[in-house]
């Protein structure tokens, strides 16, 4: 296979012109299938095809851009370079005219007006209509500004540029830019050079054929200005041009690049030249230094690089691309870009294989190279096999071939050694797919047969075959024929068929799409061969029956009609004339009727009213009568007539209808019904009403009169003339406010005025007052108030009912500061009121105003009042200096209330506790202090001072003070007590603390509020004023349902105590809430719905359970008194609630109201909202339906009531008739025939045929009227061989519509017309959706045209359409429209007469419609506030194919909506096409808009959007708050702080913030909201979980909604204590050992550092009771093995985890065995030695509850003195084991027991055996003197090294001071005891032992033994009992780098093991010799492991080992040397 590649690459950017057709193509080759992909700006324009073309129709705008293609097959896909298209366009000038002034002699520059355009148009200026030309002293600058240096008075005026797009054509002038000259007497005739326009900056690619830098400078005079250039310092002198003010440089090298400065100066004069500077920067395009090759080819698991490396200026940068992916989208790590540019693939996989692509970019351009990856060495193997296939002739079949390999294997297909398809062959039908299968399309017979798939690639091939099978298609031969059979006889239709006969046939018939059930009834039978037979058929037979046969081989079906014909007779010459003797009345007549051989029996007259439905009105009328009077019918009103006969058979077919009678014409005889007014505004009334009664019309009504006149008043009556009928309500306007209005209504039609209805009356709306209350007067009454008096407003300024009145005062200083209070009306007298509590001695103004309820009057004139003065309050600072024995200095303040002018102060003292001894002084306003004399030494005085006014002295502020003794800081109030506790106060009782030798002025309560902690802040709460001696204080003002902790401190003069203690936390009691919810706004949701908002409670405000805190709303009809309905709202957070099931149109008032368990708050303020208009609410009444045919039925129904219909019901009258014929046409008569309205318009009731000579008067017609089903009538006794003119018309319950009319000749002598010749399409008729055809009718072959017909044909491939069969047959040309915008159309005729069809005519050249305005608008209009005056508008732009043109922008309308009638539309327009936002600004407040859109092309505007409503005033804030931080706390705690959002994004008052937090792992399932009710900028997150990540983010909202969420932020909270263990478990429990273990809590809460295990016995064991804790380090070992229990003793286990500290402990019981029921002890227990072997044997004891299941043998050896488990799983037959005496430790006795096991647990065990020795013989090298020599040799080398290593320096003396000794391999029959647990599992070199008992002997703590680094493998040698003999090898190896410092001290023990070493001790036990084994090095522990494999262990973490007794059960092990007694082993010490 061949992978793709491209045959050309795209060439330099094309622009092209709007509406061209532009075709990119994409040439490549490569194996089949290829397939293609096109993109434009990364974005996928297309799917994979195998179309290489994109074709763009008709280009846009919005086509330009990058484009490329992607080409692909099964080895890869390959990127094109991009080629760049732009479109030719050009906008407008946007701005309007400007001005500008500039001084005489200055420069002036014009800039080019903005203008949107590409390519950039070239620009003429002009002035006043003359181009303007460049020189010395006017220049057009690189960015078409015109520049005037030196400007005179002869520059002003006008100027304009003209702008022309090369590319289209297209030329635009601008406004005018008005200059203007000021004249400026000063401007000196010289002046120095000034540059006005410098150079800039240049980068241009190398290559470019040119580049040019100007620089305009200005002087005067300008003649002698020169400018000069200068590169790098050198001047310039070529390229120069333009006056020297442009350097062009021709082909730019990057030689050219430098500083380029441009040098003015003015010759002759002394002027310093003006310069400026411009760096001109050369690009060059990439280029490759290395490429990969075109072909790699690696093997699987692989590293393969491959190359790439580019240069350019500046650096290309590099982008590798894998079958057109991006490898960063891959994002697979396997792929590694290099430093150098390369790509690294690593461990290649056969889905590596591909087409691998480098691009290299800068500024100068794009090039790429590529290289196919093949990826080999595995062979192909089959995915998906193929597989037999079954299709029918025709259809597509493909046969599945899925293969995987590397490289990617070749597919071939082939059949008997043909080749169908591959990667390089190609047959028509066969298609190889992308996949390697087969698609055959469409399918032939002779195409069945066996089908091979070959795959293959360089590692082998494969082949795999499937057969396909195909059948003949099922297909109909003999359809069913059309049939007509006469009633009663027998309909056979045929179907014969035609199938492959391995395929079966099932027949079925279906009549009018409904399947036929032939088994049902004996009358329809379906015979074999498919044949339908309906024996005795009827009218039910009718219809359209259909064939269908089904197959496996496919389907087929046939159609043909049934019908079935009977013959009625009818009446004839029926006529209808009107009565003379009465009005009422109508005579008939008739001839009688055929009787059909049997006696008629009566006649049966029917009448039709006004075309409505037939009624019966006599019912018997005689059979010997042809002749009636029909009475009781209605003035103005059309009846038709028709009559049947009927005999014993039955009713026979009606006669002919009579023509359409019309009665005279009468007013109408009824009043309209339900008139309904209501007061609309103040000065207007709705009036509503319905029609009379049908039956009272007595005509067509032509409109209503309305008449009103003040009600009980005499006045004339003013009159409203409704013109139409159809308009039921008038808002009569221009009324007097506030009064009572009778109000009339009659109705009129042609005959005159109908009765006038009974009067109703009804107000007008009230106003607010137009007058102030009379003879106000106000005085103040004391210091706080101030008493009103006044009249009210005269009656008739009222203009409503008077709500009261409202008394306001505000401080002269502050009229900010207004008091309202609110009088109701009297009625009686002089009105008065009071406004209290105002501020004393100020002064204020007063007024009163009056109210109804529409609003307030005005108030009246402001008067001026002074409060009363007032005595003063308290001093403020009262303090004590210079106290001496016999004298002190008392200073104060001023009070801070002082109520009036102060006279002076009052200063008194007096021995504490006697009055008698009391002095008073006296001193004026300005002195503030007082020196006191003549005093007591060391005695105790109480002083008062108080200020004085007018009234009075003032409130005291009095202190006690000892002369002689400076008072001191006072001490702590102790003893806090809480009593008597509310939701709102509380008693705290306390014992004083030291006073300071002073008294207490003042008593302080701080208290922590809802959050207690000691990390919580203090807030004050409550202080007590002169009370020195107080010792109860009463808190208020507390919070209900919140808790507290006081403390308190005492103030004197001197200064405040420290706190007292903290108190006891209480919580107040609920109560319900005090405040309602605030900003409550209500605004229109639907027809039937609002919505509702307002401000929740904050959290302080709940005053209870937050749970049960929610809101009431209650709501009810304005206009009703009726019960208010309710909604709750459980949800205390929620903002907003909309409240359904509403009136459509109806203003409702709600309220709301806060609740809590305890009962609800105050209700709001009302809001008053209206639903919106709706589409009627009931249907029509009165529905009834009438068949008045076999295949009609005709409805009838009233209108709907009138307080339903919500809007005013529309009908419409109908169209004309259509395809009107004369199928038969006779020398006196002629029938018509005709098809019913194109167009109804509503139900079609009748239709009108009017027919009159030719050459007659116009108004002479005969007028015939028939029913709505009739659809021919035929006319009679007319004059033959004279030409008629026939007018058609239909009638609805609207009235006669559109007549058609028609010319008939009465002959005989007629045949077929000729085809329309010479059709035309003038092109200046086309227009965008229809086009003018015109054409020469043919020869009407004597019978006239009746009707052309018009057929269409869509260019290229569309099918012959009719579009009209009703085109006038007087017509010569026809307007065809509903034609497709900017689409090619031929067109074709055919006429008709009444004899048939001519044929086609010619068709037309080809013609293309025009361009058209787009045809849908812009979509998804949403429209949100913004701001509080604007609104963000956002859409989708319309389809692609519904622009029709170029799509130039959007239009958005908007209009302020009010309930009466909108204001004028505003509109703004968007010139951008790409532009799908806007904000509409400067918008009124508190309004609702409404807002439309359309797109707009060069055509027109598109249709508007759906109009979308929004209300401005409320915006959410458009900005998250800023700058957030996130702190931690605590374990539970994080602070968030923030910035608020920038004030110009609030949009408002920020009423809150929303915290939104969660876990950093699952945001979905913690992500919690906190709503924060204050603008205050912090929060802090409680109840987090304990060293958790958080992510928070915040959201700011007001009263209109939440602003955006701020970016997350992180915090982490601290450590916290673990929970407690998940479990705990024991296992392997014998009489004396057992293994525990535990789970990891499920709360870690931390990082896990540890487990602590504390076991002890429940009682004491021999008089001691035994507490033994250890301490394992680390969480990956969670296990521990206990050896020193006693037997049968219960024992109680904890276990704690442990992070920063230890968290709850797990406990659990367990006794030591045996367990009841296990087997009792083994017998006879022997032990016999041999020279190298040990053998026990014994004898099977009492089995126990249930059978043994094997037996475990344990060992105490002589130097530990405790038991532990040697060898286990020993299996149940056994009686003896033997082992080799090398696992024992030599010099070591040993004592065995045996112990059986079964499902129970472990039994009693034997008694122990003997002693026996471990000794065996020694071989020579253990002998002394061999020792001996080896010690003396091993002394001399050692000495020698020693001295090597001094000479090496002493730095590396302990580098390598322990090495790693091995271990030899032991090998093992049975399962040694290991279990999954350390027998002494602790791998720590910090074990901590500890003992509470005293040490004997005044023994010394021995040292810390550090065993160092062991870890043991609890694998089971033989996890059966088989005794298979396993190896296991065991190595002690070098302890790891990352050791602890405590752990290198003991690298001695590792190289030479004591002989009561703990190593040496395991290593003489084959028990534990496999159990102990180092760590390796660098490895991490194992985590959730029991076991670990031999060899490749993981390092157990440190397990400090507390025990409270100095023989424990635990093993403890020693160090070298130390002399600590191990717990559980004999103490050698």
């Amino acid at each position: 296979d061949v992978a793709p590649y491209f045959k050309t690459e795209p060439g330099l950017p094309q622009i092209h012109l709007e509406g061209n057709r532009l075709v990119l193509t994409c040439l490549a080759e490569g194996s089949w299938p290829l397939e293609f992909k096109w993109m434009r700006d990364g974005r996928e324009l297309t799917t994979y095809s195998s179309e290489y073309k994109y074709i763009i129709p008709s280009l846009q705008k919005l086509d330009a851009g990058f484009y490329r293609c992607v080409v692909r097959n099964r080895m890869g896909a390959l990127l094109q370079r991009k080629s760049e298209v732009q479109v030719a366009y050009m906008g407008s000038f946007t701005d309007t005219d400007q001005r500008k002034t500039v001084p005489q002699g200055r420069a002036a520059i014009l800039n080019l007006l903005p203008i949107t355009s590409y390519p950039r148009p070239q620009v003429t200026w002009f002035r006043e209509g003359h181009k303007i030309i460049p020189s010395n002293r006017i220049a057009i600058t690189l960015e078409n500004q015109l520049v005037i240096l030196a400007t005179t008075a002869s520059d002003a005026g006008a100027y304009y540029v003209q702008a022309v797009n090369e590319k289209n054509g297209e030329n635009k002038t601008s406004p005018f830019i008005h200059l203007s000259i000021a004249r400026d007497i000063g401007t000196p005739e010289t002046t120095a050079p000034t540059i006005v326009v410098p150079p800039g900056n240049r980068s241009v690619v190398a290559g470019s054929s040119e580049t040019t830098l100007e620089c305009i400078a200005s002087a005067r005079p300008v003649e002698d200005l020169s400018v000069t250039w200068k590169r790098n310092g050198v001047r310039i002198t070529s390229g120069l041009h333009s006056f020297g003010r442009r350097l062009t440089i021709s082909n730019p090298t990057s030689a050219d690049t430098g500083l380029y400065v441009c040098e003015a100066a003015l010759l002759g004069s002394a002027f310093e030249p003006a310069r400026a500077k411009a760096f001109l920067f050369i690009t060059e395009p990439p280029y490759f230094t290395a490429e990969p090759e075109s072909r790699i080819s690696a093997e699987v698991e692989e590293t393969v690089d491959i190359r790439c490396q580019a240069m350019g200026v500046p650096l290309p940068t590099l982008q590798w691309y894998k079958d057109a992916i991006s490898i960063s989208r891959l994002q697979n790590p396997r792929y590694k870009v290099l430093a150098s540019g390369g790509l690294r693939i690593q461990k290649l996989r056969p889905e590596d294989s591909g087409i691998f692509q480098c691009f290299a970019s800068n500024e100068g351009g794009e090039i790429q190279t590529h290289t196919y990856l093949d990826v080999t060495n595995i062979a192909p193997v089959f995915t998906q096999r193929p597989t037999d296939t079954t299709v029918t002739d025709g259809m597509t079949a493909i046969l599945r071939c899925e293969v995987s390999g590397a490289p990617k294997p070749a597919i071939t297909w082939k059949r008997e050694n043909h080749i169908l398809a591959s990667g390089s062959v190609r047959i028509p039908r066969f298609m190889l797919l992308e996949s390697g299968g087969l698609q055959i399309a469409p399918v032939f017979i002779q195409d069945a047969g066996n089908y091979t798939c070959y795959a293959a690639n360089t590692e082998g091939s494969l082949n795999a075959s499937a057969t396909l099978t195909v059948w003949n298609r099922t297909s109909i031969v003999h359809p069913p024929e059309d049939h007509v059979v006469i009633k009663g006889t027998t309909a056979t239709l045929h179907c014969g068929a035609t199938h492959d006969p391995r395929v079966s046939l099932r027949y079925v018939w279906k009549k009018d799409n409904v399947a036929l059930t032939p088994s049902s009834t004996s009358r329809i039978v379906v015979e074999k061969d498919g044949s339908l037979l309906i024996s005795q058929t009827w009218s039910g037979d009718i219809g359209d029956y259909t064939c269908e046969i089904v197959s496996e081989g496919g389907n087929d079906s046939r159609m043909a009609r049934l019908e079935v014909i009977e013959l009625p007779h009818s009446p004839q010459n029926l006529l209808a004339s009107p009565n003379s003797s009465h009005s009422h009345a109508v005579v008939l007549s008739w001839v009688r009727p055929f009787d059909g051989n049997s006696p008629i029996l009566y006649y049966i007259v029917e009448l039709s009213e006004n075309n409505s439905p037939w009624k019966v009105h006599l019912s018997n009328v005689g059979p010997e009568m042809t002749g009636v009077t029909v009475s009781g019918l209605t003035p103005a009103r059309t009846y038709q007539f028709r009559l049947c006969a009927v005999n014993e058979v039955g009713r026979g077919q009606y006669s002919a209808e009579t023509s359409r009678l019309m009665l005279p014409e009468e007013p109408p005889s009824a009043p309209p019904k339900n008139i309904v007014a209501s007061g609309r505004t103040n000065q207007s009334i709705m009036v509503q009403w319905q029609p009379p009664p049908e039956t009272e019309h007595n005509g067509v009504l032509r409109g209503y009169i309305l008449r009103y006149r003040l009600a009980g008043l005499p006045g004339e009556y003013q009159q409203r003339n409704i013109t139409s009928p159809e308009v039921n309500y008038c808002l009569v306007t221009d009324l007097i406010i506030w009064t009572q209005y009778e109000i009339q209504v009659a109705a009129y039609n042609g005959a005159g005025l109908g009765v006038f209805s009974r009067a109703v009356t009804e107000y007008t709306l009230q106003g607010v007052p137009t007058a102030p209350p009379q003879n106000v007067q106000t005085e103040a009454v004391n210091s706080t108030t101030i008493q009103f008096l006044w009249n009210p407003p005269p009656q008739q300024f009222i203009n409503g009912i008077n709500q009261g009145y409202k008394l306001l005062a505000w401080p002269a200083d502050a009229p900010e500061a207004v008091t309202v209070v609110t009088i109701a009306p009297d009625f009686h007298g002089v009105h008065h009121g009071h406004i209290t509590n105002l501020k004393k001695f100020t002064a204020y103004f007063t007024s009163v105003l009056c109210f109804t309820t529409p609003g307030d009057g005005p108030s009246s004139t402001p008067q001026l009042v002074w409060t009363h003065e007032d005595k003063p309050g308290a001093v403020g600072h009262l303090s004590f200096t210079e106290i001496l024995d016999t004298s002190l200095k008392v200073s104060w303040q001023e009070p801070l209330e002082k109520n009036g002018i102060i006279t002076g102060y009052q200063i008194s003292w007096e021995v504490y506790g006697r009055n008698d001894s009391r002095l008073t002084h006296t001193l004026n306003s300005t002195t503030h202090e007082y020196k006191i004399q003549g005093l007591s030494s060391l005695t105790t005085y109480t002083i008062d001072v108080a200020a004085v006014t007018a009234v009075g002295a003032g409130l005291v502020t009095s202190s006690t003070i000892s002369s002689g003794v400076p008072p001191d800081l006072p001490g702590a109030p102790s003893n806090l007590v809480i009593s008597n506790i509310s939701p709102r106060s509380a008693t705290l009782q306390f014992r004083p603390g030291y006073d300071g030798k002073t008294s207490i002025s003042r008593w302080i309560v701080e208290g922590q509020v809802g959050a207690i902690g000691d990390e919580e802040e203090w807030v004050t709460l409550y202080e007590e004023e002169n009370e020195p001696d107080a010792q109860t204080l009463e808190i208020p003002n507390l919070t209900p349902y919140t808790h507290y902790r006081f403390r308190m401190k005492q103030v004197n003069i001197v200064g405040p105590s420290p706190y007292s203690q903290s108190s006891r936390v209480i919580q107040t009691l609920q109560a319900p809430p005090d405040v309602a919810p605030t900003s409550v706004t209500v605004r229109t949701a639907s027809e039937t719905s609002l919505r509702l908002r307002w401000v929740p409670l904050p959290d302080s405000q709940y005053n209870g359970n937050p749970e049960s805190v929610g809101y009431r709303i209650k709501y009810w009809r304005s206009d009703l008194q009726s019960s208010a309905l309710a909604q709750v709202v459980s949800d205390r957070l929620e903002r907003e609630f909309t409240i359904e099931e509403l009136e459509e149109w109806m203003e409702y008032e709600l309220q709301m109201q806060a609740f809590n368990a305890v009962g609800a708050g105050p209700w709001s303020e009302v809001v008053r909202g209206r639903t919106r208009e709706s589409v009627p609410s009931a249907a029509p009444e009165n529905v009834s339906a009438e068949a008045v045919s076999s295949t009609q039925i005709l409805l009838t129904w009233a209108s709907v009531p009138e307080q339903d219909q919500n809007g005013l019901i529309l009908g419409y009258k109908p169209g004309p008739p259509v395809r009107l014929v004369f199928p038969e046409v006779r020398l006196t008569s002629v029938r018509i025939v005709w098809q019913p309205p194109e167009e109804p318009n509503g139900i079609i009731l009748g239709y009108q045929i009017a027919y009159r000579l030719a050459s007659s008067s116009p108004h002479t017609f005969t007028t015939v009227e028939v029913g709505a089903t009739v659809r021919q009538f035929t006319a009679t006794d007319l004059a033959p061989e004279s030409a008629y003119i026939f007018r058609l018309s239909a009638k609805t319950r609207q009235g006669w519509g559109e007549p058609l009319e028609a010319t008939v000749i009465t002959t005989e002598k007629r045949e077929r017309p000729a085809p329309p010749r010479d059709l035309l399409v003038p092109q200046a008729e086309v227009t965008a959706r229809s086009l003018r055809l015109q054409w020469v009718p043919g020869s009407d072959g004597a019978s006239p045209i009746r009707y052309f017909t018009v057929q269409v044909r869509e260019l290229p491939r569309g099918e012959w359409q009719t579009y009209s069969s009703s085109i006038s047959h007087e017509a010569t040309a026809c307007i065809v429209d509903r034609l497709r915008p900017f689409t090619s159309y031929k067109l074709r005729l055919k006429a008709t007469n009444d004899i048939g069809d001519s044929d086609f005519s010619s068709e037309t050249e080809a013609v293309t419609t025009l361009q058209d305005v787009p045809g849908e608008p812009p979509g998804s209009v949403s429209a949100t506030p913004h701001t509080t005056s604007s609104v963000l508008i956002q859409w989708q732009p319309p389809r692609d194919e519904s622009l029709n043109g170029l799509l130039q922008g959007y239009r958005i309308y908007y209009r302020e909506l009010e309930y009466e009638a909108g204001s004028g539309t505003e509109a703004k327009t968007l010139k951008s096409p790409i532009a799908l936002r806007a904000e509409l600004t400067d918008l009124k407040k508190y309004r609702r808009y409404e807002v439309i859109m359309t797109a707009y092309n060069i055509i027109g505007e598109s249709p508007a959007s759906a109009p979308v409503e929004v209300f401005v005033g409320e915006a959410a804030p458009a900005m998250a708050p800023q700058n957030v931080q996130v702190t931690p706390l605590t374990a539970s705690q994080l602070e968030v702080t923030w910035d608020p959002p920038p004030p110009e994004s609030q949009n408002g008052n920020i009423q809150g913030y929303k915290i939104y937090y969660w876990e950093a792992d699952s945001q979905n399932d913690t992500e919690k909201m906190k709503v924060l009710f204050l603008p205050e900028p912090v929060v802090r997150l409680k109840n987090l979980t304990s060293h958790t990540e958080y992510l928070v983010s915040i959201s700011a909202f007001n009263a209109a909604g939440d602003g955006p969420r701020s970016d997350p932020r992180q915090g982490r909270t601290h450590q916290a204590a673990p929970g407690a263990p998940s479990f705990l478990a024991f296992s392997e429990i014998t009489s004396t050992t057992l293994n525990v273990s535990w789970g990891e809590p499920a709360s870690a809460n931390g990082i896990l550092q540890g487990y602590r295990v504390v076991y002890e016995p429940l009682a004491p064991v021999q008089g001691v009771s035994k507490v033994v804790t250890v301490e394992v380090r680390g969480n990956w070992q969670r296990w521990l093995k206990v050896r020193d229990l006693t037997k049968g003793v219960t024992y109680f286990f904890r276990v704690q985890a442990r992070t920063i500290t230890y968290g709850p402990e797990l406990q659990a019981n367990v006794t030591a065995g045996p367990a009841e029921g296990s087997p009792g002890s083994p017998r006879d227990v022997l032990v016999t030695k041999s020279a190298s072997e040990l053998t026990l044997q014994w004898t099977e004891g009492h089995s126990g509850d249930t059978p043994t299941t094997g037996y475990v043998i344990e060992a105490r050896p002589s130097d530990e003195g405790l038991w532990d488990m040697f060898v286990k799983d020993i299996p149940r037959s056994a009686t003896s084991y033997t082992l080799s005496l090398d696992k024992l430790r030599q010099g070591v006795t040993y004592e065995f027991r045996v112990v059986a096991v079964n499902e129970v647990g472990y039994g009693e065990p034997s008694s122990p055996s003997t002693a026996v020795s471990a000794q065996v013989e020694a071989p020579f090298y253990e002998e002394w003197w061999f020792l001996l020599v080896m010690a003396l040799s091993s002394l001399i080398v050692i000495l020698l090294v020693v001295f090597a290593l001094v000479l090496h320096g002493q730095n590396k003396k302990y580098k390598n001071c322990s090495t790693g000794k091995g271990i030899s391999t032991m090998e093992e029959s049975v399962t040694r005891d290991n279990g999954g647990f350390a027998a002494l599992e602790l791998s720590s070199r910090h074990l901590n032992v500890k003992s509470t008992f005293s040490k004997k002997n005044g023994t010394r703590s021995p040292p810390r033994p550090s065993p160092g680094g062991l870890h043991y493998s609890d694998e089971d040698i033989c996890n059966k009992y088989n005794g298979a003999v396993l190896t296991e090898r065991v190595s002690l190896k070098e302890k790891s780098a990352d050791a602890s410092e405590s752990e290198a001290t003991d690298s001695d023990y590792e190289d030479a093991l004591p002989k009561h070493s703990f190593v040496n001790h395991y290593m003489s036990d084959p028990t534990y010799y496999n159990s102990w084994k180092r760590r390796a090095q660098g490895r991490a522990p194992a985590p959730h492991r029991y076991e670990a494999v031999a060899g490749a262990e993981a390092g157990a973490q440190l397990h400090p080992v507390i025990t409270t007794q100095s023989a424990g059960g635990v093993y403890t092990p020693a160090g070298p040397g130390a002399r600590t007694p191990l717990t559980g082993f004999s103490s050698f010490v």
